[in-house]
């Protein structure tokens, strides 16, 4: 769109990197500004993600030195390698999934829900599941969402299975949310397919993800990831896990909280 391009200037590509600043600290769990040593390690390359030129200098920069909230490295041969990071993350997430990534019991429903349509791999899953709930199968959203995937109450009505056979079906079992959220991201990708072959600036899976997070009324509305703040840094968010859970990063596996199972 013509009056995108104007915002590719300075302007939004500070805009991009004080969200990757953000997203980037949100990922490592931080509460500090990164040290100029992680600056070392950065990427200076601008990547266009759902449309936008998103600096991904300061994002890579962040995961590398906090090793996604856990490992660390010496810089010796077992170090991330910035480069495949950076491809990890401007990729569509069909990178070979580590299971030792996330908590026991999580990596099967998982792997199932990402072999669900061609367009969504666990990858995708395990780090929307990291942004959602941080794997806790306890969690409750504000606005009613529940379980591991926090997927509106409407949607795990209608998509949601007793996939774990323990003869109920529950938001509150990991295996029955993860199994309707790869349904519902697939659902998503589907109806948006159209929206990339006219948008030639959405890519479409941040198009789902942002569906996800925001709806797919407003992403057909925006006719590309909606250009709000809450959109931009979810869809960086989990792409910028994508790394995590194909194993590019160190990191130690997350536990999974289980109160309400």
């Amino acid at each position: 769109m013509s009056e995108d391009s104007g915002d590719s200037g300075g302007g939004a590509s500070a805009e991009g990197m004080g969200t990757a600043v953000k997203t980037g600290m949100a990922v490592g769990g931080l509460g500090c500004l990164m040290s100029p040593v992680a600056m070392t390690v950065a990427i200076s390359s601008v990547f266009v993600i759902g449309g936008f030129g998103v600096l991904f200098a300061p994002l890579i920069a962040l995961i590398l030195f906090f090793g996604g909230g856990g490992g660390g490295g010496d810089g010796g041969a077992d170090a991330p390698d910035p480069d495949r990071i950076a491809g990890i993350i401007q990729g569509d997430g069909s990178g070979e999934f580590d299971p030792k990534s996330v908590p026991e019991g999580m990596a099967d429903p998982i792997t199932e829900a990402g072999a669900l349509c061609p367009d969504i791999g666990p990858v995708v899953i395990a780090a929307q599941i990291d942004q959602e709930s941080g794997f806790r199968s306890d969690k409750t959203g504000p606005d009613g969402e529940q379980g591991v995937s926090q997927l509106p109450p409407d949607v795990f009505t209608r998509l949601g299975k007793d996939d774990d056979d323990n003869g109920k079906t529950s938001a509150l079992d990991a295996a029955d949310s993860i199994l309707a959220q790869g349904r519902f991201m697939c659902e998503l990708a589907d109806q948006l397919r159209p929206l990339v072959s006219a948008e030639p600036l959405g890519d479409l899976l941040s198009l789902t993800l942002a569906a996800y997070d925001a709806g797919p009324d407003a992403v057909r509305e925006a006719g590309r990831v909606p250009r709000t703040n809450a959109s931009q840094q979810y869809v960086l968010a989990v792409r910028a896990k994508f790394a995590i859970y194909e194993g590019a990063v160190p990191a130690s596996p997350p536990t999974q909280d289980t109160e309400g199972q």
